[in-house]
């Protein structure tokens, strides 16, 4: 008998009978929607709710999928900035290589699929200046070579660059092309995120990826990450200002989206994520047929890292 992770059992006690009577997993997306309750969705742990353990106490990146694995999860969402023996490196081609092989090792080690590498700090590919975009878009096609030695579907990019909109979507696009291209025959995508400024303004951002037209260039709806300006124009780390709606840019995101974060801050007594509506959340990414693997990113400061997790765990399995 096929043995049962924690997370596999977790959903087994928490919806009962009705999917015991289910063939195959993999089968339920084929299926009408009038002949299942919801989706029976997977959940991958994005690397970046565990970024303290890993930059403040010195956990190795590389425990990334023994802890996942210990947690019950069934996927795993890279970070690439965590890996600072890779993006430190003198020697970019041999770090990749290692980074590749031991993830591949550990993925396989722990039964987990890798799912996308969200990539940062690799340059700017919103801005007019040509030798700093093409130089982003170089460093970039790394984390896409790898990803397909990974298996990974897709990575995760961001939008930085100019600030005036027209500007910004008509050198987002020239990059979204360039990379898109590259990825294409090695069966990779390529995400952006609503990660701040522009990229926030979900109705911006979508015009964007639709006028980029090609099958592989889409989103990856984060449900928190709608803050569109900040104390003193800082990227990070400020007082939000000037914020998108969450649900309406979840919404819109939601058509062109290969991945889904699940971001949550802190939670109440009952389970309940007390700055997001959770069910509304869940329901508009359902609504629009998503029946991918759902990646929690926790972000929060009261609860520890690990607690957080577990905590949009057990509310992600409770809604489903």
């Amino acid at each position: 008998m096929k043995k049962i992770n924690g997370l596999k059992a977790i959903v087994l006690i928490g919806v009962g009978a009705t999917l015991l009577g289910l063939s195959s997993c993999k089968n339920i997306s084929a299926k009408k929607t009038t002949e299942i309750d919801a989706p029976a969705y997977k959940i991958s742990l994005a690397q970046w709710s565990i970024n303290k353990m890993i930059r403040e106490d010195k956990i190795s990146p590389y425990e990334f999928a023994s802890l996942a694995s210990k947690w019950g999860f069934e996927g795993l969402e890279y970070v690439s900035q965590l890996y600072t023996d890779v993006t430190k490196s003198d020697n970019q081609d041999a770090a990749i290589k290692l980074f590749i092989q031991k993830n591949n090792e550990l993925s396989a080690k722990f039964g987990l699929k890798n799912i996308l590498i969200m990539v940062d700090e690799e340059g700017n590919l919103a801005t007019q200046n040509e030798e700093e975009r093409l130089t982003a878009i170089k460093n970039h096609k790394k984390w896409i070579n790898a990803a397909a030695e990974m298996g990974c579907h897709s990575i995760r990019i961001n939008l930085f660059g100019e600030t005036d909109p027209e500007l910004w979507k008509s050198y987002s696009k020239l990059s979204l092309i360039k990379l898109s291209e590259y990825a294409l025959p090695l069966n990779v995508n390529i995400i952006v995120e609503n990660h701040g400024y522009l990229s926030s303004n979900a109705a911006l951002l979508m015009e964007l990826i639709n006028e980029v037209n090609m099958k592989n260039c889409g989103t990856l709806p984060d449900f928190g990450n709608f803050c569109l300006k900040r104390e003193n124009n800082e990227l990070w780390d400020a007082p939000c200002v000037e914020s998108y709606d969450n649900y309406k840019g979840i919404a819109e995101m939601m058509p062109k989206a290969f991945a889904v974060s699940a971001k949550s801050y802190d939670f109440d007594g009952e389970g309940s994520e007390t700055t997001l509506d959770y069910q509304r959340l869940i329901s508009i990414v359902k609504s629009n047929g998503y029946d991918q693997y759902i990646g929690i990113e926790y972000e929060g400061s009261r609860l520890s890292e690990e607690e957080g997790i577990l905590a949009t765990r057990d509310l992600l399995l409770k809604l489903m």
